[in-house]
């Protein structure tokens, strides 16, 4: 499980990484990423009803928690990530897509540091 510290829960958190980061899309998500001044990581998961029913909507976050605290441990300190989950991220395995687009939204943002 992701811990609590790891976690985005203020809405001006979310604003402010989407806002204000970079993006790097697959088929199933969208991940954003900006550059803090701090020293915790968080990440944050939008899920909206398009993905499905309720049921749904809390497997396919139960699996992006999963898979991104194993991210976590890569991504450097002062960063925050938003990860938006797509309607086709229901039907489909969500393991590579979040990986890729969590490594080239990094690199995006390392470009931009």
């Amino acid at each position: 499980m992701l811990p609590a510290a790891a976690r985005m829960r203020a809405s001006s958190e979310f604003d402010a990484t989407v806002r204000g980061g970079v993006r790097a899309a697959r088929p199933t998500l969208v991940v954003h990423a900006r550059a803090v001044g701090d020293d915790d990581r968080r990440v944050g998961f939008v899920v909206s009803k398009k993905v499905g029913n309720a049921v749904t909507r809390n497997r396919v976050k139960r699996q992006l928690r999963h898979l991104a605290r194993r991210q976590l441990t890569t991504t450097p300190a002062g960063t925050r990530v938003v990860v938006r989950a797509l309607p086709a991220a229901a039907s489909s395995q969500v393991a590579d897509d979040l990986a890729a687009a969590w490594s080239v939204a990094l690199g995006k943002l390392g470009r931009l540091r």
